[in-house]
């Protein structure tokens, strides 16, 4: 069950997107509460891919009502994921009646931005950085695209940055869609 959550997940966290987790943990959608809901804690359904301080940060009580199930809805479709300035801005793209959403989009705001104890002020950088270092890869590709815009290297390059099995992959895609005017070649990879 381990390694099947582990390669359905593409072994990332469902949440932050960080890949190669050295502190894996199995996330209930929703939770069990210590065996009140027990048709909830077995259920494949409601078993995800987790690293500790994401399974944490989700451990309240405000996200019992649920987020959302990325195996059923595309999280890109709803919010959008942005890097700018050092500052991780997390915003829904639907109405402002759609609580999943907002939920959702709370949770991966406080995950990469909540800093009330000192391990998740620790934590919390350890993802800004890791996402700063993948953006400022895909930013250094993109670069090289404008400079080579047929180089076949580049392209493939890309092409791997923006699959979604990559780390952080959804603040990638959102900012090529976001600058798609400039990168029109690199639409059929982020495409939803």
């Amino acid at each position: 069950m381990v390694e099947q959550l582990k390669t359905d997940f593409h072994n990332k966290c469902y949440l932050c997107e960080m890949k190669d987790l050295q502190d894996p943990q199995i996330e209930h959608l929703l939770p069990h509460k210590n065996g009140r809901y027990p048709e909830r804690k077995y259920d494949w359904n409601n078993l995800f891919w987790s690293c500790a301080h994401c399974n944490s940060m989700k451990n309240q009580d405000k996200y019992d009502a649920g987020i959302i199930d990325c195996c059923r809805q595309d999280p890109e479709e709803l919010i959008f994921f942005r890097l700018r300035d050092k500052q991780v801005e997390i915003t829904t793209t639907v109405s402002g009646n759609d609580k999943t959403s907002a939920l959702t989009a709370e949770l991966i705001y406080e995950i990469f931005n909540k800093t009330n104890t000192g391990m998740r002020v620790y934590k919390s950088a350890v993802r800004l950085k890791l996402l700063t270092k993948e953006m400022n890869i895909l930013y250094d590709n993109l670069e090289a695209l404008k400079k080579n815009p047929d180089s076949k290297i580049v392209l493939r390059k890309l092409k791997a940055l923006l699959r979604r099995e990559s780390s952080f992959a959804a603040f990638k895609r959102c900012y090529v869609r976001e600058n798609l005017k400039e990168y029109p070649q690199l639409a059929e990879y982020v495409a939803l």
